[in-house]
């Protein structure tokens, strides 16, 4: 290797050992403030999920004007945003009804906007992001609401909602550093490159090992094919949320959603498998753990 192979390598370096750093600065920051906003639930929760739609709309509008398109982005996000109260009151119920008129109303407007042309773009990138952002994301205030729906202890929701995280975030940190020290075969360069298969294993590790930490600390209701065939189907659907997402930054030509969250990006970038895990995750409870 000569001297200036040398010096690349270590900028590289020096990049990947700053990233993990504010990676681990903003986790120790962030998730203290999670479990305890989790644990007292109610309107702080509520409040907490409302922040993560409000600025991932504003990010996936952005990257929809990023290809020329000129999405609804008030609306949207307005949308998004009573689309999270309706459900947190309603708990879910008719939140088809809700839909359909965020959707006639989108429509409407496309009829009255002065600029004509790509009218279906801007209406389905609109709807798109109430639905990918707002609609997932809801997902865990119904997770963290579902006792209410079952008439149980309201403070059992709480241990529902540190499971999603520990399942998705383990998985994400094991398959970050596996990834970055052991990565080699790439599972999809089409669509995100970082992507290996020593991540994906790195990842379904540690999300096995956080499932189990979770079910002994909070979640002692689970069994261990429970808590482990969760962790690995929940390792699936939140490495397919990732790669979704890095569709569609490829699509817009962009690397991070924004820099929101110090080391991560934007809160697409960190909360992009939560959108895909937390529906899996409710579902599953609902029907198979409460019913």
């Amino acid at each position: 290797m000569n001297t200036q192979d040398q010096e690349k390598t270590g900028v590289i370096n020096k990049k990947k050992g700053s990233s993990v750093a504010k990676r681990l600065l903003a986790s120790a920051v962030y998730i203290p403030c999670l479990i305890i906003i989790a644990k007292r639930g109610g309107f702080y929760y509520l409040a907490l999920i409302d922040i993560i739609i409000l600025v991932g709309l504003w990010e996936f509008y952005k990257m929809m004007e990023a290809k020329g398109l000129r999405p609804y982005k008030a609306i949207g996000i307005i949308s998004g945003l009573a689309l999270s109260w309706y459900v947190f009151f309603q708990q879910g119920v008719y939140a088809n009804f809700f839909l359909s008129i965020i959707f006639f109303l989108v429509m409407t407007l496309e009829l009255v906007r002065k600029e004509k042309g790509l009218a279906v773009y801007h209406i389905s990138v609109t709807i798109f992001g109430v639905f990918y952002v707002a609609w997932l994301g809801s997902h865990l205030i119904l997770l963290r609401e579902l006792p209410h729906l079952k008439g149980l202890d309201y403070s059992l929701g709480f241990s529902f909602v540190i499971v999603v995280f520990a399942l998705t975030w383990c998985y994400d940190a094991g398959a970050f550093f596996v990834g970055s020290k052991f990565g080699r075969h790439k599972i999809f360069p089409s669509i995100s490159p970082g992507k290996t298969l020593e991540g994906v294993f790195g990842g379904v590790a540690f999300s096995i090992i956080g499932s189990l930490i979770a079910r002994w600390i909070v979640a002692p209701y689970l069994t261990i094919v429970q808590t482990v065939g969760l962790a690995l189907i929940s390792s699936v659907v939140g490495q397919l949320g990732d790669l979704v997402e890095s569709m569609i930054k490829r699509d817009a030509k962009i690397k991070d959603s924004s820099a929101t969250i110090p080391g991560h990006g934007g809160a697409l970038d960190r909360f992009d498998s939560l959108l895909f895990t937390a529906p899996l995750i409710y579902y599953f409870f609902k029907y198979f753990i409460l019913d």
